[in-house]
């Protein structure tokens, strides 16, 4: 893994108005940045990203089944109790999910560490799939890139193969987001696009204009009923608020299905480190009450984890993560390093969520830059990957998307 330097695309900027890609700058600063690429080898792609997240995400579902035999760790998880057959009932009736994707840390030596899982709304996806091919395919044509330079990005194809495996030609699929949210917009038209091409019929209403009938079902903004609803909105969210008493009863199938709630949580981390302690790809993590006394006073932490946290006590104690369960853009995270908070996000729209810690991983350091990867799965297989990278170590809404390629 390297950090290339390269020339832009002439008129790369008016390419990406027309396409309809109008974040690629944002507040004055670039977010879609090519002027400089990371460079990959294949076996570090298939080794160390590819394989590692369809294993993670495998992993992902065996914690939903352990999450939801304990009524306390359901709630534990933020689910508000008025909700939790909802969850449970819609992973029993084993409901389908189309995509996500983890962020990674990596530098190209040694196992990529699990930061977080983005299972229900993962933005950035226009860019990863479609956008950051076409540089792909501009610079080889530019003899920018030498030929044989290749991505791990078969995102848009997958999408497509993914709803022609769900839905029978011409099913009539809705798709929505907050309205006037251009970013959202991007990845749920990116979705659309995907399902028209396998055949289905497509059709996007904002968010606030969906009502429901006398008879409890869902419609759109032409009142055709919602049979079946791509939904670029959290869970968590939505489980708060009031339109949610009308979905057991709506008769739609919702995407993502309400059971990716407990995995697009924070508290999968210390989940997933009580069921699988010691994997390469995960990092210690602990509710954070469950050892506060531990880190904050010297004391014990609660019997339950003392031993798996003795065991992590040195790595967490040197540097950790306190995140809270329900987080985007890295608000409301901050980094602590030998009993000092080193750096934390300017953001702070969710300090009033319960909180995890997670040891801290050391990001690679490319020109004053911290590259993240976020490797995209669908269905069940990791089908390719984007980086974004910042100058802080916490990677926010501003945090700038990067071109990748593969040489060998």
């Amino acid at each position: 893994m390297q950090k290339v330097t390269l020339p832009e695309r002439p008129n790369w900027r008016e390419t990406a108005e027309e396409v309809g890609f109008t974040f690629a700058d944002m507040h004055g600063e670039p977010y879609w940045d090519e002027s400089s690429a990371y460079q990959f080898s294949l076996a570090e792609v298939e080794n160390d990203i590819e394989d590692p997240s369809t294993e993670l995400h495998a992993m992902c579902r065996e914690a939903v089944e352990h999450i939801l035999s304990s009524d306390a760790l359901i709630a534990r998880m933020g689910i508000p109790e008025a909700y939790h057959d909802l969850v449970a009932d819609s992973w029993r009736r084993n409901e389908p999910e189309i995509y996500g994707r983890f962020d990674l840390a990596y530098d190209g030596n040694g196992p990529a560490k699990l930061l977080e899982y983005n299972a229900d709304t993962p933005t950035s996806l226009y860019e990863s799939a479609s956008f950051q091919w076409q540089w792909l395919e501009d610079q080889l044509a530019a003899g920018v890139l030498p030929g044989g330079a290749d991505q791990f990005n078969g995102i848009h194809e997958a999408l497509i193969e993914r709803f022609r495996g769900l839905f029978d030609p011409n099913t009539d699929l809705h798709f929505t987001a907050i309205g006037g949210n251009t970013e959202d917009y991007a990845t749920v038209e990116a979705m659309g696009w995907a399902a028209r091409e396998a055949g289905m019929g497509a059709h996007y209403t904002d968010l606030e204009k969906i009502g429901v009938t006398k008879d409890g079902q869902f419609v759109d903004d032409q009142d055709r009923i919602i049979g079946t609803l791509f939904k670029l909105y959290p869970w968590e969210d939505l489980l708060r608020e009031d339109y949610a008493r009308h979905i057991a009863g709506s008769g739609a199938l919702f995407l993502e299905p309400a059971w990716k709630a407990l995995v697009s949580n924070k508290g999968l981390l210390p989940v997933l480190w009580q069921m699988f302690e010691g994997h390469p790809n995960l990092l210690p993590a602990f509710f954070a009450d469950d050892v506060a006394d531990a880190l904050v006073a010297g004391q014990k932490p609660v019997p339950a984890v003392a031993a798996s946290f003795d065991r992590a006590a040195d790595a967490i104690r040197a540097g950790h993560v306190v995140k809270p369960l329900f987080s985007r853009e890295g608000a409301s995270i901050s980094i602590v390093e030998n009993g000092d908070v080193t750096e934390t996000s300017p953001n702070n729209d969710y300090d009033d969520h319960p909180k995890i810690v997670q040891a801290l991983a050391t990001l690679p350091d490319f020109d004053g830059f911290h590259p993240i990867i976020g490797s995209w799965v669908v269905g069940g297989t990791c089908v390719g990957m984007g980086l974004r990278e910042d100058r802080a170590r916490i990677t926010q809404d501003l945090s700038r998307f990067k071109p990748h390629f593969i040489i060998d």
